[in-house]
């Protein structure tokens, strides 16, 4: 009982088959090293956003905190409140707009050495 042989034989690995994923596994290091990240860290866009938010939020909240203490202590309920608001909006988007037209260093090196 113990001498009989199996009905199938094991397969044997074959060449090809080794080559190819030798070839897959190259492959696949390849395309992550290509799709690997450049640079670490956070980017000159996400700054600004993050800048335009703050000049946003501090505006209008800096303007209602004006506002409301002002309507506060000389009792020109919604007045004060309402003019310090549109000064607090006003003030935001004019930083926002000079933060837009200024260059950043990186745009006037490349001003610089273009010919």
């Amino acid at each position: 009982m113990g001498d009989k042989k199996p009905a199938q034989e094991p397969i044997v690995e074959d060449a090809r088959i080794d080559a190819l994923e030798k070839r897959l596994k190259a492959a696949r290091e390849r395309e992550d090293d290509r799709n690997r990240s450049t640079h670490k860290g956070v980017d000159a866009n996400y700054r600004s956003g993050n800048r335009v938010l703050a000049d946003l939020l501090g505006g209008v909240l800096g303007g209602v905190a004006v506002g409301w203490t002002i309507d506060w202590l000389f009792g020109t309920t919604p007045w004060g409140l309402l003019a310090c608001l549109f000064l607090g909006i006003g003030v935001a988007f004019r930083n926002i707009f000079l933060a837009a037209n200024t260059r950043s260093n990186g745009s006037a090196r490349e001003q610089d050495e273009s010919p």
